[in-house]
Parts: C-alpha cells; sequence; structure tokens
C-alpha cells in the first residue's frame, strides 16, 4: 500500500511556517525617534493640516521633511506644519527650507520642505 502525499501539502507546509513565524515578531513598536517622538505617533495627522494635502513626513538629521500639495492645504500650512512638527519635540521652528522635488512630474503640484527645530 502507497501512501501518496497531496501536491499542495508543501505550499501549506510553507503558509504554516511564516504563520508561525509572523505570531511570533514584535508586537507595536516603542521605538523613539530623534527628538524623543514615539515611533508610533501619526506624523500624516501631527502636522495639523488635511489629509489629502499630506504626502510624506519623516525625521531626518536636520529635522523634519514634509511633501505636500499647498493646493491641498491652508494658507499658512507650511508654518503650521512646521510649529506642529516642531512641537512634538517641544522645541520651536529654527527655519523652513523649501527643496525642489526630486520628480516633480511624479507628484504635480507638490511641494518639498525641511523643518529646522531650534
Amino acid at each position: 500500500m502507497s501512501c501518496r502525499v497531496p501536491r499542495h501539502a508543501p505550499l501549506f507546509a510553507v503558509l504554516v511556517a511564516v504563520a508561525l513565524v509572523s505570531a511570533c515578531s514584535r508586537g507595536p513598536t516603542e521605538d523613539i525617534l530623534p527628538g524623543g517622538v514615539p515611533a508610533k505617533t501619526n506624523l500624516h495627522q501631527s502636522t495639523g493640516l488635511p489629509p489629502e494635502s499630506v504626502r510624506t513626513v519623516n525625521r531626518n538629521d536636520a529635522g523634519w521633511r514634509l511633501i505636500y500639495r499647498p493646493n491641498n492645504a491652508p494658507s499658512g500650512a507650511e508654518q503650521q506644519a512646521a510649529r506642529a512638527l516642531c512641537g512634538l519635540e517641544r522645541r520651536t521652528v529654527a527655519q523652513i527650507v523649501r527643496l525642489p522635488l526630486d520628480a516633480p512630474h511624479d507628484d504635480p503640484g507638490a511641494a518639498k520642505i525641511d523643518v529646522i527645530c531650534a
């Protein structure tokens, strides 16, 4: 009597292994960004700008980088976002630097700024 292994058995075994490994991964992060900001902070929301205007927010060595759509943002959006982002670190805004987009045709109408906190 021969014992046949179903042809989907190897795939099933791989899926079970992946599920078990992913179940053992780290839970929600407790990491802290430079400046003391918890990594789980919703940075898009923290800018205070309308969700449809914010494209990217990240912390870098100089401070914060924001890519947003000025047409979807209120007047004074750069200053508002800069104050909000520096406020996460309990610091004031030292400088807002407008930067050219690396590929402006990828996101027409977007603007990129670096926010340096004091």
